[in-house]
């Protein structure tokens, strides 16, 4: 009974932590913020080479490959620009 007691005070004392930063971590931010500039960059490109690859399939009458490629790259959009959210959601 009195070690419930006392365990209760302990726990109620213990406030919870606020995050902080590591030293030296703005570097890896910055490189993150790169990254992503990059997939962004990369997705957009992808998706306009789709798209004039899809208009020439459909100009010259050629198997129509390209709307795959089209599907593929806005999914991987979608994927990388929702990542954080999905960490935050896996990691909690």
């Amino acid at each position: 009974m009195i070690l419930t007691a006392v365990h209760e005070v302990l726990l109620a004392q213990i406030d919870n932590p606020t995050p902080e930063a590591p030293p030296g971590s703005e570097k890896i931010l910055q490189l993150v913020r790169y990254l992503t500039w990059f997939v962004l960059l990369s997705g957009v490109s992808g998706i306009t080479y789709a798209g004039g690859k899809f208009a020439w399939e459909k100009w010259s009458g050629g198997t129509l490959d390209s709307p795959k490629m089209v599907a593929g790259a806005m999914i991987g959009g979608v994927v990388a620009t929702s990542a954080g959210t999905i960490m935050n959601a896996v990691v909690g």
